[in-house]
């Protein structure tokens, strides 16, 4: 490998896509899709080689570039990091996209699939194999840090096509200091693995029971006309955005990239959803905004 020497990145379009995650979280399926999108994938990249595998694509023009980095090259890191920080101080634009996903679908999953985990095996020197719940703890604590310094994706509740979705939308936002993304949910579902905060909108009115409401969504202008209506769903609408346009600087400050909140109902059908549509139009004049409607988007 050649010496180090910094990277000459003069165009404002040269881009890393640095996607790594849990085993089994879906890190093929968002590498395909940022293929499809344009961009040069490469997988399992060990990250000594990342500075000279983007210089090469520089040379060559590609400013696009994707790189999926896992637990398998778990040796090398701890080097991750700090060259993160290189890079992004040599003006290259390196966005961390982080896969996650709970247990119990990870085990699913697993179990389909029949494939061994690769923490799975046994270490040097010991005779049993991991369990695969003990090789899934392990990833997670061997990927924490890079985790807390990415965008995460739970893709628990997702079909490989809302993936697929997600992704391309997450890398064609447009770049702003800060993008945030609102997301509905069901609690009967669980809370999305990805959400920084979580509002609990389940003391609102609920229009399932009223009956022409009932089979509608809170994108529906009778649905929204009814909600609207209600003193305490703009109260609620106005403190939730009061509390993120005072932390928002915070977070600007502290470099983060994407900020998820999450909004839950109980079937994630009419209140969660209609909180995530109007506050999504009232940032988007001041903020990158993105829109998920979890249960909505895993029946379409």
């Amino acid at each position: 490998m050649s010496d180090w020497t910094p990277l000459d990145l003069a165009s404002a379009r040269d881009e890393v896509i640095l996607i790594t995650g849990i085993s089994g979280s879906g890190k093929s399926v968002a590498l395909h899709a940022l293929e499809d999108a344009g961009y040069f994938c490469v997988d399992n990249l060990p990250p000594e080689l990342l500075r000279d595998f983007i210089r090469l694509e520089h040379q060559r023009f590609t400013h696009r570039v994707a790189v999926a980095v896992d637990v398998r090259t778990a040796g090398s890191l701890p080097t991750l990091l700090p060259l993160i920080e290189q890079l992004r101080a040599e003006g290259l634009s390196v966005r961390p996209l982080f896969l996650d996903a709970s247990t119990d679908a990870l085990v699913r999953r697993f179990s389909e699939t029949r494939r061994p985990h690769p923490l799975s095996t046994a270490p040097v020197g010991e005779d049993n194999a991991r369990a695969l719940i003990e090789a899934i703890e392990l990833e997670r604590e061997l990927l924490a840090d890079l985790r807390d310094i990415a965008t995460v994706i739970d893709t628990s509740q997702l079909r490989p096509s809302m993936l697929r979705s997600w992704v391309r939308a997450m890398v064609g936002a447009r770049e702003t200091r800060l993008t945030l993304v609102f997301e509905s949910f069901a609690f009967k579902h669980g809370v999305p693995l990805d959400a920084d905060y979580v509002f609990d909108v389940r003391v609102l009115p609920n229009p399932f029971y009223i009956r022409e409401l009932r089979p509608l969504s809170g994108r529906d202008a009778k649905v929204a006309d009814y909600l609207g209506q209600q003193p305490e769903v703009n109260a609620m609408l106005d403190q939730i955005e009061g509390f993120l346009a005072n932390w928002l600087p915070a977070f600007e400050e502290d470099q983060r990239s994407y900020l998820t909140v999450a909004i839950g109902c109980t079937g994630g059908q009419h209140r969660s959803v209609y909180a995530v549509e109007m506050l999504a139009r009232r940032f988007e004049g001041r903020h990158a905004t993105l829109v998920r409607h979890r249960e909505l988007e895993s029946r379409d």
